[in-house]
């Protein structure tokens, strides 16, 4: 029997907020200045929905610590300047907000620094504040299961009576192998096939939401 759903598990970056064609558009820029020439379709492949120790490992294994390193300091520089310069809730999203009356929180590869930033140039960290979730608290990223399980645990919520807001194919996996169903936000980065399969629900537009918790 399919237990009614408890718990809304938000990831952070292209769900709650429009992050994700920022730091799209940094890693290309950086790959172009540090000899590693990405489209935004390839750093879509290797990079979104990714943690930042993950990404680091994927550029070190192609250009060497160092650079990593640079790398790494670089894209926390311009992404903040980028996300100062101009950042907006995902469209939908606020409205969607204010019509879920399930418990929410929010579980995300960024870190807890990177999400009081973002979360807070929009407004949004009040509404989760005490309920954000980061991958630096577990021992591996998505695509693992660890982070929404222990969202989940945090929570005080079955794992089976959780549903996962996601917009990348490391976070839908994440989903499925932590045995929570999903719903794929396709309205942003990640193409919406990327997205489906086994107990996800793909959708494009995120005022829909409240419909779909509903209707599950």
């Amino acid at each position: 029997m399919i237990k009614p759903i408890e718990l809304v598990i938000f990831d952070c970056d292209g769900v709650l907020v429009d992050s994700e064609r920022i730091a799209a558009r940094v890693q290309v820029a950086l790959g172009a200045e540090l000899g590693w020439p990405l489209t935004e379709a390839e750093v879509v492949e290797r990079f979104i929905g990714r943690s930042h120790a993950a990404i680091r490992e994927q550029v070190a294994a192609r250009l060497g610590e160092e650079v990593a390193g640079t790398w790494s300091a670089r894209f926390e520089e311009l992404h903040r300047e980028a996300v100062d310069a101009g950042l907006a809730p995902v469209e939908g999203l606020p409205e969607a907000l204010a019509a879920l009356t399930l418990p929410t929180c929010v579980a995300s590869s960024g870190s807890h620094d990177k999400m009081r930033h973002t979360l807070g140039r929009t407004g949004l960290y009040e509404h989760f504040a005490g309920r954000i979730y980061s991958a630096s608290e577990v021992a591996r990223g998505k695509p693992a299961p660890d982070l929404f399980l222990h969202a989940a645990a945090r929570m005080g919520v079955d794992p089976a009576a959780c549903v996962v807001v996601e917009d990348s194919r490391p976070g839908v996996l994440a989903a499925r192998a932590a045995g929570m169903r999903s719903f794929g936000y396709a309205g942003g980065l990640t193409p919406a096939e990327r997205l489906a399969g086994p107990g996800t629900t793909v959708f494009h537009d995120m005022s829909r939401l409240p419909a779909l918790v509903a209707g599950h």
